[in-house]
């Protein structure tokens, strides 16, 4: 499916644009940012491949993720991103970052919440997943408000920052999907 825009409230995800560059670098190149992630800062040069890859990539089918640019407050100026990396047996592994100055707004909870749905009620997903660091209680508290289960820790799961680093998993089930109060649907245009 390509390509794919996903309508929230606040928050609307996309496929990635070539000229999402210096933005993404904004994310991707920020150490603040990269911090909580799975891989260290990267350079304009590693982002300018990177990103080369992510928008050919969204063109193939089937899709191996979707990978989208988060857009927030009606501008389509890229503010993050947001990932639902497609597995075995109807699985997915979501992941999502912003920039720094985005936090704390809950911009990624909508943003994730946007691609939960779609990942239940389009693709029709059993079971969604997600890890992040145990320092990282900002991403805590979102999988937590979007109904995940912790389901344990995974020992030096991440190489980053020249050092290992555990993870804490996360699981979401189809029938957990939307938590409650939560049934809202968002507009896939």
């Amino acid at each position: 499916m390509y390509p794919v825009r996903i309508v929230g409230e606040r928050v609307v995800l996309r496929d990635f644009e070539p000229d999402d560059l210096d933005a993404s670098l904004a994310v991707v190149g920020d150490p603040r940012v990269t911090r909580t992630l799975s891989f260290d800062p990267r350079s304009r040069k590693e982002q300018a491949a990177r990103l080369a890859e992510d928008v050919e990539r969204a063109r193939t089918t089937p899709r191996p993720d979707y990978y989208l640019a988060i857009t927030i407050g009606g501008s389509d100026r890229l503010s993050g991103f947001v990932r639902l990396g497609l597995g075995p047996h109807r699985s997915g592994e979501l992941g999502y970052a912003l920039r720094a100055d985005c936090w704390r707004r809950g911009y990624a909870t909508e943003a994730a919440r946007l691609m939960l749905d779609f990942a239940f009620a389009t693709l029709k997903l059993h079971r969604v997943h997600a890890a992040c660091g145990p320092d990282n209680t900002a991403s805590q508290a979102v999988l937590d408000r979007l109904g995940f289960t912790y389901e344990g820790r995974i020992r030096d799961h991440v190489l980053t920052g020249g050092a290992w680093r555990d993870s804490l998993l996360y699981g979401l089930l189809e029938q957990e999907w939307p938590p409650e109060g939560g049934d809202e649907r968002p507009s896939l245009t």
